[in-house]
């Protein structure tokens, strides 16, 4: 880190305050090589923690630049590691959940711009909204105070249904688009504990088609493993190939460059009747339908908004008991 560097964050550290000045001083500063150190990431890591006082422009460079660093700066370019996943949650961490608007902000789009992260990211993330939402504490709260003074703590603000769509939904997933089974299980939760309150808009929309999406979603893709895609970076970079045996290779006269998942592909990947079989529930996944349903002694509405909906789809057979 630069001296320059080193006088402005503490500057603004003693200041408790980052102005939007200050933000294209930063931009001057940071990136001058294209690149952003760990030093200079831990940097602006802690500035952010020591600012509570932030221009909106501070949050958006903020959240520009640590994606950088934390999915775009290492082999394979878009795979977050365990060691930075776990540097990450340790920053934002400290006392038990996210701290500012930019934290929460990057938490996310970490999750929507990385081909993939550890699992441990996702489910962190997660438990984030999920805690605002059942405790009416955090960040997502600061800001929503009913006409008493008072937070709910059973309700589930129009902020949070997007950020959990977001998560969801992103790219760094378990299976991208793909709910997944801890996904599902989380939504049944919230469901459970925001029953009858003023939820925000979109809640039950979210709700029938995500789990929708997690009984239905035909899987013919999984994303290959960071160890996968190193190799196959480290294939596609051999500049001593030679122009013919790389074309035996392309025709798989040589397959054993590549990996096994990529050799193991099957040809036909839009598999129509795969497809079909995968929407249709399978005894398990009614089951585990029928057991949340369940769970609580209650069929409400947003349930039986999930039924309907599997049933319009066609998914559900007659004698499945739901």
């Amino acid at each position: 880190m630069t001296a320059a560097l080193a006088d402005l964050t503490s500057t603004l550290t003693r200041n408790a305050r980052i102005g939007a000045e200050d933000v294209l001083a930063m931009r001057r500063l940071v990136w001058a090589d294209a690149s952003v150190s760990r030093e200079e990431a831990d940097a602006l890591m802690a500035l952010n923690t020591a600012c509570p006082v932030q221009a909106p422009e501070w949050i958006d460079y903020f959240v520009e630049v640590m994606t950088d660093y934390i999915v775009r700066q290492q082999q394979p370019e878009g795979y977050v590691d365990a060691a930075k996943a776990e540097w990450l949650m340790q920053w934002i961490d400290t006392d038990g959940r996210v701290d500012s608007r930019g934290e929460l902000e990057l938490l996310v789009k970490v999750l929507e711009t990385a081909v993939s992260v550890p699992a441990s990211l996702r489910s962190y993330a997660l438990k984030q909204i999920e805690a605002a939402v059942l405790t009416g504490s955090g960040l997502t709260r600061r800001e929503r105070v009913d006409g008493n003074g008072s937070l709910d703590a059973a309700c589930i603000n129009t902020t949070e249904v997007e950020l959990l769509k977001r998560v969801i939904y992103a790219q760094g997933g378990t299976g991208g688009w793909i709910v997944s089974t801890e996904e599902a299980d989380m939504l049944f939760r919230l469901k459970d504990a925001t029953l009858g309150a003023a939820n925000g808009d979109g809640w039950a929309d979210l709700f029938v088609h995500a789990v929708a999406n997690h009984l239905m979603a035909h899987r013919n893709y999984e994303t290959l493993s960071r160890d996968d895609q190193m190799r196959i970076d480290t294939y596609a970079a051999d500049t001593n190939v030679h122009i013919g045996r790389f074309f035996r290779r392309m025709v798989g006269l040589e397959k054993t460059a590549l990996p096994a998942s990529v050799i193991a592909i099957p040809g036909e990947i839009g598999d129509e009747q795969a497809a079909a079989a995968d929407r249709a529930l399978t005894p398990a996944e009614i089951r585990w339908t029928v057991d949340h349903i369940r769970e609580d002694g209650r069929y409400d509405a947003m349930e039986k908004a999930l039924v309907a909906f599997l049933r319009n789809e066609g998914v559900v057979p007659k004698t499945a008991g739901i």
